[in-house]
């Protein structure tokens, strides 16, 4: 378990990316929720998560990847049994069970199937690596992330179905997926769009249709939260309002500031610049783990890495664009910054495999 040991490899430049960003999350996860009595705790919260997430991180890293590879059946069935668990007894939230409520902490067990699809997949691809890249072989990749989708899409939560399947497109496709099954996959995927988009829960369907056909004269309602983010975005300008100074986010005209629309927070405190910044820290962390993917010796251990950036990556994009107003909102964070303990030790977590396939093999180069 512990073999090959050596942090003379552990890359201290991923780590410090990491921590930079959370830093910053938490900051500004303070501004985000200063004079509202009922949310006063979330930055000591995020820091608590913080500071275990470090601890996993040094944990998982210091355990050679390929022992949780091989435990993959036992890991796959929890993971199983908890979302079906959750599917049955969580309550809704925002038409969605997503959570388990324990005291005063909720637990997202999708965030950690994220990482678990990962792992699942990373050694599926480990154990074909000299199999034809067939089409027996792009199902069995898919049989084995769907045991998981399967249950997240019940509950139902779409956003974060659409990010697993991106990371087993991803995964699938630094593995050797053939150009030509690639593009029959993305005309099957239009072709599911369309025919499933009636098939939406009513709040998924009104989401993409006051994107595409957004009411000019709407004041309020489903419009509501992507204009106030255009206004505190374009009121920041350059170099923003100074921290804790944004009118959009201290007069809470900008609402959920804290998770899915920090990112406008951001902007109008920080500005163009800070904003730029934030991106310049997560392209970094996605380069580190690319970086470590290409590095790894062997499919499984770049197949992890490759993972891990897909997902800080997609998630941070849409993030962004639905920030932006360049998609329909999505309910997904900005990895590192929003709030959201279950989703940070994830991510920190899948940080801890990226740094136990670099300690294992050759030294990173900078």
């Amino acid at each position: 378990m512990f073999k090959n040991i050596s942090w003379r490899h552990f890359d201290f430049w991923l780590l410090g990316a990491v921590v930079l960003a959370i830093a910053f999350g938490v900051a500004m996860i303070d501004s985000a929720v200063a004079g509202n009595a009922e949310l006063s705790d979330y930055p000591q919260r995020q820091a608590i998560f913080a500071a275990l997430g470090l601890v996993v991180i040094f944990l998982i890293a210091s355990i050679d990847y390929n022992y949780w590879l091989a435990l993959y059946r036992p890991i796959y069935l929890v993971m199983v049994v908890l979302l079906i668990f959750l599917f049955m007894s969580a309550r809704a939230v925002f038409g969605a069970a997503r959570w388990f409520r324990l005291g005063a902490i909720f637990i997202q067990p999708t965030e950690l199937a994220k990482l678990v699809v990962i792992l699942i997949l990373a050694r599926y691809f480990g154990q074909t690596e000299n199999d034809p890249r067939d089409i027996r072989w792009i199902i069995g990749s898919l049989l084995w992330t769907m045991g998981l989708t399967i249950w997240i899409l019940l509950q139902p939560n779409l956003s974060n179905v659409i990010v697993i399947i991106v990371i087993w497109g991803v995964m699938i496709w630094m593995n050797g997926l053939r150009l030509k099954h690639l593009l029959g996959f993305a005309a099957g995927g239009i072709g599911l769009v369309i025919v499933g988009f009636p098939f939406l829960q009513e709040y998924q369907q009104q989401r993409v249709l006051t994107f595409l056909f957004p009411d000019p004269n709407a004041t309020y309602g489903e419009t509501y939260n992507i204009e106030q983010a255009k206004i505190a975005i374009g009121s920041g300008e350059l170099l923003g309002k100074g921290y804790g100074q944004g009118t959009q986010v201290q007069l809470r005209f900008l609402k959920v500031r804290h998770t899915d629309f920090i990112f406008s927070g951001i902007s109008e405190e920080f500005g163009f610049i800070g904003a730029l910044i934030v991106i310049a820290t997560l392209a970094f962390i996605l380069w580190r783990c690319i970086r470590a993917a290409q590095l790894s010796q062997d499919a499984a251990g770049s197949s992890i890495a490759f993972g891990v950036a897909a997902l800080i990556f997609f998630q941070g994009a849409v993030n962004i664009a639905v920030n932006l107003n360049i998609i329909p909102v999505s309910g997904l964070p900005l990895p590192f910054i929003s709030y959201g303990g279950s989703g940070l030790v994830s991510l920190m977590l899948g940080i801890g495999l990226v740094e136990s396939v670099v300690m294992r093999h050759k030294t990173m180069e900078f």
